[in-house]
């Protein structure tokens, strides 16, 4: 499934989008992650919860938990949350 990336992570991926599978965002986050060493612990917390400046959106749904299942058509955004002052 394609998988859109966040600037901040780009620097691992080289892309803005990739492709990767998994029957679920954690699979989906493993397989990203055996490409791409590192880029999980940046998207995903000690307590294996999505970090709070993170968000995931599986189909423009926002997905809240890693056990969400996922389809091979599905397409994944991650993003970032920015904050100012």
């Amino acid at each position: 499934m394609k998988v859109l990336i966040p600037s901040a992570l780009r620097s691992y991926t080289e892309s803005s989008e990739t492709e990767a599978s998994g029957a679920t965002l954690a699979e989906l986050l493993a397989e990203l992650d055996r490409r791409y060493a590192g880029i999980r612990f940046r998207i995903v917390d000690e307590q294996d919860r999505i970090r709070r400046h993170i968000r995931i959106f599986v189909n423009g749904e926002q997905a809240r938990d890693l056990a969400q299942p996922l389809a091979p058509a599905d397409e994944v955004i991650i993003v970032q949350a920015l904050s100012g002052g």
